[in-house]
């Protein structure tokens, strides 16, 4: 994975006391949140299942290490008592974690994959949601910051079990807008498109790394995980009462899902 440590070296440590939970921080769009944030002066909660590399980014950058299956809802009802015992309060939840299995048009679809896909997406992020609104609600000025995808606002051929559950979230996060707003709790949804990071075509290929590489092949400049961290981490430090309410963001070579420029 690229990173650009631009945003590290222009922070301002404005929000020094601040404290952020970041789900899928062990890889990816969620680790460089989580370093983008701590770069920032935020108290970082990096959530994963991975303890290990949650070791090495808190050795980094001193984000603090909280392993958590977010499938698993001991695990998130223990993350939330670790985070409020700890601090007392969250100013921010940003869920980003999340992923894809298989390629698989609707008539061959895996019932295990689609479960998968929606349990991580859907059910998990509602599971930390859930979990964290208590306290979002008495911090008065909190976040929520859910983390979709453009294939959350356009279907396409081999990607409809991808689809479905980022539409769920993406439904799930308008309707928790709705419902949050009486208590001043703002809901942001950053959708990104094509983002070259370290894991994610791997692992819905199967593990196949050259089918991977070739998502990305001839595209100039995909997006970087610093990329959307930069974005992602923009819209939480904003004023309170500004609400970036949905942001898709995409390089320029993708003008559309099914329109990617590529050369050579």
């Amino acid at each position: 994975m690229t990173q650009n440590t631009s945003t590290e070296e222009h922070s301002t440590g404005t929000h020094t006391g601040k404290v952020a939970v970041v789900t899928g921080a062990s890889t990816g769009i969620g680790e460089a949140t989580a370093r983008r944030l701590r770069a920032a002066g935020w108290t970082v909660y990096a959530v994963a299942r991975r303890a290990e590399r949650l070791e090495a980014l808190a050795r980094e950058t001193g984000a603090v290490p909280a392993p958590c299956d977010i499938t698993v809802d001991a695990e998130v009802e223990a993350l939330r008592e670790q985070v409020l015992t700890e601090q007392g309060r969250v100013d921010a939840l940003l869920n980003i974690s999340g992923g894809a299995r298989g390629t698989d048009r609707v008539a061959d679809a895996s019932t295990e994959d689609w479960a998968w896909m929606y349990e991580v997406n859907v059910l998990g992020t509602m599971r930390v949601t859930r979990a964290f609104l208590p306290a979002l609600r008495d911090n008065g000025e909190g976040t929520v910051l859910n983390l979709t995808s453009l294939a959350a606002h356009r279907a396409y051929e081999g990607g409809a079990g991808y689809n479905a559950a980022k539409f769920a979230e993406r439904a799930m996060t308008e309707a928790l807008r709705l419902e949050e707003a009486e208590h001043n709790v703002r809901v942001v949804e950053i959708a990104p498109g094509l983002v070259h990071t370290e894991e994610f075509s791997l692992n819905r290929l199967g593990g196949d790394q050259e089918a991977a590489e070739a998502v990305y092949a001839g595209v100039e400049k995909p997006l970087t995980a610093a990329d959307v961290a930069q974005v992602c981490a923009f819209a939480v430090e904003l004023p309170h009462h500004v609400d970036l309410d949905t942001v898709t963001i995409k390089p320029v070579a993708q003008a559309a899902p099914h329109k990617v420029i590529r050369t050579g």
